[in-house]
């Protein structure tokens, strides 16, 4: 039974890779150019790092620490077979796959393809856990 419970250990753990690759958090700087005008540059950083969040794109770091959260969950539920922990895992998750969206707030230019990866992830992980049968 527990081979069979740690199927949902897959997709928090992609979505933790994910969030360690360096090319999901989204922040646009405002420069000036050679010619005068204002030229804008993208760059971009892993969920982890602090700097989106010193700049007030708090979302990647709230959905890192989350996922993580929710991993900690599922593998105690997986060891302990306790509804609790799989109802406060999906509850977790659903927060979780909200926050990655926060970025949407200040603009499509602040949202990547790996972090619409994130996004479906915690989605697709949060809705395998709900449908799971003990």
């Amino acid at each position: 039974m527990q081979n069979r419970k740690l199927i949902l250990a897959v997709f928090p753990l992609i979505t933790i890779f994910l969030e360690m690759l360096p090319y999901g958090a989204v922040l646009n700087f405002a420069r000036p150019a050679t010619d005068g005008s204002i030229g804008h540059f993208r760059e971009t950083f892993s969920y982890f790092s602090l700097t989106p969040f010193g700049y007030a794109n708090f979302g990647p770091l709230l959905t890192a620490i989350l996922s993580c959260l929710m991993l900690v969950l599922i593998a105690v539920y997986i060891f302990s077979a306790k509804a609790s922990f799989k109802k406060a895992a999906c509850i977790t998750g659903i927060i979780a796959a909200l926050t990655s969206l926060m970025p949407l707030i200040m603009g499509l230019r602040y949202i990547s393809a790996v972090g619409l990866l994130i996004t479906a992830s915690l989605f697709f992980g949060t809705a395998l856990l709900y449908m799971f049968k003990q």
